[in-house]
């Protein structure tokens, strides 16, 4: 099958010069620095209200979850964004989606501000915009049959009906997988691998330019993570999709990713290029991450050693001055404690390596004299 079998949603402008729809391009082959974003974030940020009372609810404190990031995420290419559980990446995801209304910022869509559109005035941008959630379960209405929910997006958008979309939702299902037979079947019917190829082709129905995807294999076993991802490849390459991957699995989102942002409580500490990154890290928690991705090779893994972060994570509600990460942090001083630090590249890192660190990890650098409470190698879990 090919992208043409699909009914065309809504003419698109002409797209930037690169492989054509059969090509399967990788990173080499992706729009490079110079290339214009297609999602642009400009010091984002979303709160969500504490509030209490039983008939006058007042605002006791705010949540914050998005504190100031700006991203830009090119044409073509796949930007990871990393962090551990509740540092605010699922909320970047449906803010960039309008899912969730902003606080503050912009969000821009191939150089138009779509921060303050109504429901209207956003619905053309929904069919450019798609999402694929985390939960494969949760995610599909147990109570619809299969073909109905992947037929969706033709159904609210208006591009087929009747047996066109039955045609162009079986050609989905074909496409990322599925048997078209099943097309009557119910989501619980279905095993979780199989769910989430479902998400997957209810969100490349209307051919869309940006996918976002949030911890899309997290919920699934090892084996079922590399045929999804796999998948994700190759529906990128067939239908030039742009990605925003979303995910704390650091294995994957190297093996995905062309450029990785790091987040810590709800800012942006390091963004840079997936091998860049990984063979040069800058800012202590990347350090910290890297230490603790699994390695495949028993040997190399005997000899690691992971770095332990002392203390739990700030909460969101009362976030620490100047830098959120000082009171973990092993290289921490005074000036981190009232001085937040601004992402930008430090000296002798390309102009794509951008850091938010008042003292970056140097080349070599040993974080155990540091006291970060490093675990000797036989003393690991």
């Amino acid at each position: 099958m090919t992208p043409a079998a699909l009914p065309d949603p809504a003419p698109k402008p002409a797209p930037a010069a690169g492989p054509g729809p059969g090509d399967k391009p990788g990173p080499a082959d992706r729009p490079g620095p110079g290339g214009g974003p297609l999602l642009e974030l400009r010091d984002l940020v979303k709160y969500f209200p504490l509030r209490r009372g039983i008939v006058v609810k007042r605002e006791i404190g705010r949540v914050h979850a998005v504190d100031g990031v700006s991203l830009a995420v090119r044409r073509g290419e796949t930007l990871g964004l990393v962090g551990e559980t509740g540092c605010g990446k699922s909320t970047l995801a449906r803010c960039a989606d309008r899912l969730y209304p902003v606080t503050s910022g912009q969000v821009l869509f191939d150089g138009q501000d779509i921060t303050a559109l109504g429901r209207r005035q956003v619905r053309p941008y929904r069919r450019r915009i798609q999402m694929i959630f985390q939960d494969p379960y949760g995610s599909l209405n147990p109570r619809r049959r299969v073909g109905s929910i992947i037929g969706d997006p033709f159904a609210i958008h208006g591009t087929a009906a009747g047996a066109q979309r039955k045609r162009a939702v079986q050609e989905l299902m074909e496409l990322v997988g599925l048997n078209p037979e099943h097309y009557n079947r119910f989501p619980s019917e279905f095993s979780g691998g199989q769910r989430q190829r479902i998400g997957v082709a209810r969100a490349v129905a209307l051919r869309p330019e940006l996918v976002i995807a949030d911890e899309p294999v997290s919920a699934l076993d090892v084996s079922i993570q590399a045929q999804i991802i796999n998948l994700l490849a190759d529906l990128q390459g067939e239908f030039g999709l742009t990605y925003l991957f979303i995910t704390h699995d650091l294995s994957v989102v190297r093996h995905v990713s062309d450029r990785i942002a790091v987040m810590y409580l709800g800012q942006v500490v390091e963004l840079a290029a997936t091998g860049d990154l990984h063979q040069r890290p800058r800012h202590p928690y990347t350090n910290a991450l890297l230490s603790a991705a699994s390695v495949a090779d028993p040997d190399r893994s005997a000899q690691r050693r992971r770095i332990v972060l002392a203390g739990d994570v700030p909460s969101p509600v009362t976030p620490p001055d100047g830098c959120r990460f000082h009171p973990r942090c092993p290289k921490a001083q005074q000036r981190c404690t009232v001085q937040a630090p601004v992402l930008l590249a430090q000296a002798g890192d390309p102009d794509t390596h951008l850091t938010a660190c008042h003292f970056p990890v140097q080349p070599g650098e040993d974080l155990t004299a540091a006291g970060t409470g490093l675990i000797p190698p036989q003393r690991q879990p």
